[in-house]
């Protein structure tokens, strides 16, 4: 049996380590990094309570017993997009610079250590360093970046999606098992100017579902909410489980992907397709458009992250609209 190829996912310009750069204790950081393209930093407070209070009754008894939480389950899915459930990671940017030059993107290639989405000498960065690779299908792992592999966690979650939503078994599940599934690890160093850069730029998340650990639970994380940024307080040894575009339109818009960002602490560095028949009907007619996953994948990685502009264009009309005001 021929192997199939691997999906070219694209390749950005290579820059300098961030957390390299915030190791020389600088008082001002270099221009490029200044942000005045993004929404303001602050946030509003009084939303914090409520998200974290909602996050704390999802327990983990709960999460392991799906049958009792499913209710709640899908009312925080829709709600926020975002869910939690413990578990354990081992950090990776502890390591030295050598050998992390080691896992550095190659030329013309999306993965490893180094920083995504800089398509021009002049463009604005974030102030952050990620470490990404594929880890499925297995014939398009780089075992030399990474041989320990995370379990299929999001399946677990992707089944009881289905039960909360009324489907038909695997309808869902079947898809993503096949799925192309990738991993990344952000590191967000200290900066002396945290109020006027951004570790990661506004976005959703193009994919299924995003597992996130806040490892050394430093405030960064924030999310926004009827326009509104807020931050997501960091629960110990938790994951969050962030919906991406491609659930929102698999479920037709019942569960909506969240835009975030990442912002920086001053003093603390911080780490970190188309909608179902069964979910088109008279009163929820069909959003968004059904395109090829390899087609998908590309758009996306051609475009500058900004908030959910990406998801956007797959709306149904997009490409009409976008004639008329051309």
């Amino acid at each position: 049996m021929k192997t199939p190829k691997p999906l070219t996912l694209g390749c950005f310009l290579s820059v300098p380590s961030v957390q390299e750069l915030a190791k020389q204790s600088l008082a001002e950081v270099p221009a490029r990094y200044i942000r005045t393209d993004q929404d303001s930093l602050s946030t509003n407070l009084s939303s914090v309570s409520l998200i974290h209070e909602t996050f704390e009754k999802i327990t983990v008894t709960r999460a392991q017993h799906w049958r009792l939480g499913i209710g709640e389950t899908s009312l925080c899915l829709k709600r926020l997009g975002f869910l939690s459930v413990k578990s354990e990671i081992q950090g990776f940017f502890n390591l030295p610079m050598d050998e992390k030059n080691k896992f550095w993107q190659e030329e013309g290639d999306f993965e490893g250590f180094g920083q995504a989405f800089v398509h021009s000498e002049d463009q604005k960065l974030d102030w952050g360093d990620k470490f990404f690779i594929r880890t499925l299908p297995q014939h398009m792992r780089k075992l030399w970046l990474f041989p320990n592999l995370p379990i299929p966690l999001s399946l677990t979650l992707i089944k009881s999606m289905e039960k909360a939503l009324q489907i038909k078994t695997n309808v869902m599940a079947e898809w993503f098992e096949d799925v192309k599934q990738s991993m990344r690890m952000n590191y967000y160093p200290p900066c002396p100017q945290s109020d006027h850069v951004i570790g990661l730029t506004t976005h959703s998340d193009p994919g299924g579902l995003t597992v996130v650990l806040q490892l050394n639970e430093v405030d960064g994380l924030q999310i926004k909410k009827e326009e509104t940024w807020v931050p997501i307080k960091p629960l110990p040894n938790a994951f969050v489980v962030n919906i991406g575009d491609i659930l929102e339109i698999m479920t037709n818009g019942i569960y909506r992907s969240v835009e975030h960002r990442a912002t920086i602490n001053s003093s603390k560095g911080r780490l970190s397709i188309g909608p179902i028949h069964g979910l088109i009907t008279t009163e929820k007619p069909v959003l968004f458009r059904t395109v090829g996953y390899k087609d998908y994948v590309k758009e996306f990685l051609s475009r500058n992250l900004d908030g959910k502009s990406f998801l956007d264009s797959m709306r149904v009309g997009a490409d009409d609209e976008d004639n008329n005001t051309s």
